[in-house]
């Protein structure tokens, strides 16, 4: 018997099991219809002979490498870490596995990331995010098959989803207002960036809808890091003016805010009054727990997954995807009196 896993072959495997080499390929393949007998006797001959198949040698035979490229824009991040893990997910048990890559929203960074993906083979390509122009993400999928989130896009070999990110900061000021807040303050995203447009745009739409006009100097510039929420908050203090009640466009930015406001001595909500976006694992366990939107990070990242292994004519059952959610935990209140 061969002495490891890596040279046992796929004859050694066929011989033990009791069938052709040919079966044993088509079963490794997916594509042999043999019965459950037969496969059962390939899995135990597999499995007693620590057969290990030559990945390389399959990728040149069938033109695939069982690799699927992400393109991630922070790896440190709350947000791509949950959606990277409800990829990895999806992929469980298909056989692909995934090849993560960084872009840091820079957009020719970005471009040159999914190339040199493109240039190991990869079967197809995941974009989490990010600012690629459509026509770029249009050009390749013409080699590529394509999944990109945070983003509407109608194109041959792309499958595009995203959510309602106006709606998400209109639900988010709603409950202040509703709370009686009328001095609310808005830490925004980074400049140019369409999520964070769009829920500022939600932030003007609450307040127009109730007869005010935001002032332009409860709007700080923030850049979706706890850093960019220390310094919007502290601008915020410093400037003197007066607000109740903060709508942070995403939790980091909300976690750096809260901070700020603890170390100046104003209690949340007591003081001032905190909402965040996305709804990220340590939203709930933060002190106090963060009011804020739900966005279903791990669902897109499984429905990212489960999509383009349809797109690569992989049995993929299709994961639904559920509207954003307002949670109200404890940093919320009506404003004093």
């Amino acid at each position: 018997m061969p002495a490891d896993g890596a040279s046992v072959t796929v004859v050694d495997v066929a011989r033990v099991a009791g069938v052709s080499p040919s079966t044993v390929s088509r079963i490794l393949n997916g594509t042999a219809r043999v019965t459950a007998e037969k496969r059962k006797a390939v899995e135990d001959a597999i499995a007693a002979l620590d057969f290990r198949p030559n990945l390389f040698a399959r990728s040149l035979k069938t033109g695939t490498t069982m690799t699927i490229g992400i393109l991630t824009q922070d790896i440190e991040s709350p947000f791509f870490t949950r959606a990277l893990r409800g990829i990895e997910e999806g992929l469980a048990g298909s056989g692909y596995a995934p090849l993560i890559v960084s872009g840091h929203w820079d957009a020719e960074e970005e471009a040159e990331r999914i190339r040199l993906l493109m240039a190991r083979r990869i079967d197809g390509v995941v974009i989490l995010t990010g600012n690629l122009a459509d026509t770029q993400i249009v050009e390749f999928a013409t080699h590529q098959p394509i999944v990109a989130l945070g983003r509407t896009l109608v194109a041959p070999n792309v499958r595009a989803v995203r959510f309602a990110q106006e709606r998400g900061g209109y639900m988010a000021v709603r409950h202040l207002l509703e709370l009686g807040h009328r001095r609310i303050a808005f830490i925004a995203g980074p400049v140019g960036h369409v999520d964070a447009n769009d829920r500022y745009a939600g932030y003007v739409r609450a307040h127009m809808e109730v007869g005010l006009d935001p002032d332009p100097a409860l709007v700080v510039q923030g850049d979706f890091l706890e850093t960019g929420g220390v310094t919007a908050m502290t601008a915020l203090l410093d400037s003197g003016v007066d607000f109740t009640a903060v709508f942070a466009a995403n939790d980091q930015s909300a976690f750096g805010a809260r901070m700020v406001l603890y170390r100046r001595g104003l209690s949340v909500p007591g003081d001032v009054s905190l909402v965040g976006f996305d709804d990220l694992p340590a939203a709930a366990y933060v002190t106090p727990p963060l009011t804020t939107v739900h966005q279903p990070i791990h669902e897109m990242g499984l429905f990212a997954a489960r999509a383009l292994l349809g797109m690569l004519g992989q049995p993929a059952e299709p994961v639904p995807l559920p509207d954003l959610q307002m949670v109200v935990r404890e940093t919320t209140a009506a404003p004093k009196r």
